[in-house]
């Protein structure tokens, strides 16, 4: 698998950012009276409602949508001589967060245990308001800007951590659905904008890394 320059702001990328900008607007509409819908409810109770022996896995998982992580990711990219794909993470998943905040104070949704009864905090409780949820977009937009740069079994391994960091927010009492729903696509549109702002280099399958220097500590090209 080679590395090739990334497209900017090609049609491919005008619809995929036009995509999560309407998918952003749709959540925002079962939330803007601050109810919560029955369905919804029942999607929260189902995943809040699992044993809590997966408190702790639940918890690791959740790292992956801190803001730590985001310094975290972009110096490891550093680190592998990639630079431009620091940047974007670092863009990507900052800029993600402090838009996530700024929602948040507009939309001012409460948190479940504000707008539900019989809900299951685990942990520390969260604070300020529920939507959306931040954890959920930073984790989408480091996904959405490391796996073009990533072989491709890794690259959906990190993919799957999205939904993973959803869930888990869900499990631990922080966020109910439409929160997550609204950080996924907030997180898609930052990263999709972001990319195309900073083109770097992408993976194309099929094709063998060619690495440069000389012995096992190469760098790919």
């Amino acid at each position: 698998m080679a590395l090739t320059p990334a497209a900017g702001w090609s049609a491919d990328t005008r619809s995929r950012l036009l995509g999560g900008l309407t998918a952003f607007a749709l959540t925002l509409l079962p939330v803007r009276d601050g109810g919560v819908g029955t369905g919804e409810a029942a999607v929260f109770r189902l995943v809040n409602g699992l044993p809590d022996w997966l408190h702790p896995p639940a918890w690791l998982v959740m790292q992956l949508g801190t803001l730590g992580a985001v310094p975290i990711t972009a110096t490891v990219a550093v680190l592998t001589d990639q630079p431009r794909l620091g940047a974007r993470l670092a863009v990507s998943g900052g800029g993600t967060y402090l838009l996530a905040k700024g929602v948040k104070r507009l939309v001012r949704r409460g948190r479940p245990v504000e707008v539900l009864a019989e809900v299951h905090t685990r942990g520390r409780p969260a604070a300020g308001h529920g939507y959306l949820s931040g954890h959920a977009a930073v984790a989408t937009a480091l996904a959405g800007a490391a796996r073009r740069s990533l072989p491709r079994p890794a690259g959906r391994v990190t993919l799957a951590a999205v939904p993973a960091v959803a869930l888990a927010r869900l499990y631990v009492g922080a966020h109910l659905p439409w929160d997550v729903a609204g950080g996924l696509a907030l997180g898609w549109t930052v990263d999709v904008a972001v990319g195309a702002a900073l083109p770097g280099r992408r993976a194309v399958p099929g094709q063998i890394p060619r690495w440069r220097g000389t012995g096992a500590c190469g760098r790919l090209d």
